[in-house]
């Protein structure tokens, strides 16, 4: 599966971005989707996923200003970015995750909250 990510860039703090993912190469409805972020030195870590019943789950730094979504039908996982804060400042990827094992990621975007 290719992913590829869009929609990162510069921001105020306090503003907000729309990230997307879009996939192609095989359909993903039954797959576990995620958004990840890395920081300059640190470690990548999980901010949201999605399961393929809807069921989402937030990392707490993002609770009550990200909001993760997906639309099966067109093959893409969004997340909206409210409220972003400079600590939200990273690379963003975007991850799908299916039932057998096989796990994708896409190239990543870049995501700058200035203060």
């Amino acid at each position: 599966v290719q992913l590829v990510e869009s929609g990162g860039g510069l921001v105020q703090a306090g503003g907000c971005l729309r990230l997307s993912c879009a996939a192609s190469g095989r359909t993903f409805s039954s797959a576990t989707l995620g958004w990840y972020r890395q920081a300059p030195g640190k470690q990548r870590e999980l901010v949201a996923t999605i399961n393929d019943d809807g069921r989402t789950n937030y990392v707490d730094s993002v609770k009550g200003r990200f909001i993760i979504s997906r639309d099966n039908a067109k093959n893409t996982v969004d997340l909206q970015m409210n409220s972003l804060k400079p600590e939200d400042t990273a690379v963003y990827y975007c991850n799908v995750r299916f039932g057998w094992g096989q796990i994708d990621w896409g190239q990543g975007t870049q995501v700058t909250v200035s203060s």
